[in-house]
């Protein structure tokens, strides 16, 4: 199974997510919000501190993509977003794709937070 490594405290990065989870092809896909109590990082396989700083997909082979790339990852796994999945990985589109998600990487943490998750994750703060 493909495993999603997401910051469940981000409103918009929680929408697109919630947005995928509605995809037909989502339960080959395992959400893991690394802002809940409970995840740990190391034991995924993961670095602490840069799964909070770009979005990580793990495979189901076991290959660990990052940035642009977990996003293609999961377009592959959901029918809808084959296409993007095709198309990202071309010359052009994938650097305006890269150029874009730093872009975004860049901002995420200054963008609005889910204050009602506060009280039960110790990434409230972080930055």
């Amino acid at each position: 199974m493909t495993t999603v490594y997401y910051d469940g405290l981000c409103l918009l990065c929680s929408r697109e997510i919630d947005h995928y989870r509605k995809q037909k092809g989502s339960e080959d896909l395992r959400f893991m919000d690394i802002t809940g109590a409970s995840f740990d990082a190391l034991a995924e396989g993961v670095d602490p501190v840069q799964v909070h700083k770009v979005m990580h997909v793990r495979t189901k082979n076991g290959t660990l993509a990052t940035g642009v790339n977990a996003f293609i990852e999961i377009w592959k796994v959901l029918p809808k977003y084959n296409w993007a999945a095709k198309l990202a990985v071309r010359p052009l589109p994938s650097l305006v794709l890269k150029v874009g998600y730093e872009a975004f990487a860049a901002i995420r943490p200054f963008l609005p937070r889910k204050k009602a998750n506060c009280e039960t994750s110790p990434y409230c703060e972080t930055r």
